[in-house]
């Protein structure tokens, strides 16, 4: 049975690029890593992705509106007042001094989620991030094919520890039909809820530390728009075992509409 990308499971694909969030240690916890790359990825220029968001439970987010995050439902415990999260922006570097902080205040997760599809939440920041760029979501499925990004800061490999420091790689989008076949999910992919993104030959992936992280590409105006959301995966960049993403676009009125609900 396929795997949360966290550190409560091990499907985390490999840090690709740490692309994508999921839980694992706090984010004051990464271990430091000098090396410049890990599997098929390299490390993300300070300021290139703004939008990035690492929470204190060890999950990626993207920056949804001043005060609103976008991550997976499994990275969180339900709908309410949650005060205990951490969101760190706005660097490259975990341990960078330029690192801003902002406390949760409020946790909304998708209606009806019980593990499997449904996998998006929103939480919400006490005080609004106003100086850096929010990540705009895919509307339509216009976007929901080509290559994607992916960043984190995840494990580098299938087990492994966090990271300090941002990584990022690319992944080509895989249909869903060759995603459900019998060598890869065989037919545990949720067709108009799920993504799916990565190499048959494996190398590049997401991993644990990456759940609740974006999956984004260039729109028609060249900005950026987020297509996924990390959320589950068998092992991390395995042959035939792409990364499985939640689809950004099928969820997108919703998520709108709690948006609005919390202020956002």
């Amino acid at each position: 049975m396929a795997r949360w990308r966290n550190l409560l499971g091990t499907a985390v694909a490999a840090l690709t690029v740490a692309a994508m969030g999921a839980v694992a240690a706090p984010a004051a916890a990464a271990a430091p890593d000098p090396s410049p790359q890990v599997v098929g990825g390299s490390r993300a220029t300070q300021g290139e992705f703004p939008f990035m968001v690492r929470l204190s439970m060890g999950c990626g987010g993207a920056l949804y509106s001043p005060n609103l995050v976008l991550t997976a439902a499994h990275c969180v415990d339900g709908t309410g007042t949650v005060t205990n999260i951490t969101a760190t922006l706005g660097v490259v570097d975990l341990n960078s001094s330029s690192r801003i902080t902002r406390r949760s205040n409020y946790v909304y997760q998708a209606p009806g989620y019980n593990g499997n599809g449904d996998d998006w939440a929103l939480i919400r920041l006490a005080q609004p991030v106003t100086n850096l760029a929010t990540l705009n979501v895919a509307t339509s499925t216009a976007y929901d094919s080509g290559t994607f990004t992916i960043a984190g800061w995840g494990a580098a490999s299938e087990g492994g520890s966090q990271q300090r420091y941002l990584l990022k790689a690319t992944v080509p989008f895989v249909d869903d039909t060759t995603c459900n076949g019998r060598s890869m999910y065989n037919g545990r992919i949720i067709p108009a809820e799920e993504i799916c993104a990565g190499y048959v030959a494996g190398g590049v992936d997401t991993c644990q530390g990456d759940s609740g992280g974006p999956m984004f590409r260039r729109d028609a105006s060249d900005a950026w728009v987020q297509v996924g959301i990390v959320s589950w995966g068998d092992g991390c960049a395995r042959r035939n075992k792409p990364g499985v993403y939640t689809q950004v676009s099928y969820y997108a009125s919703a998520i709108a509409a709690a948006a609005a609900s919390l202020g956002g």
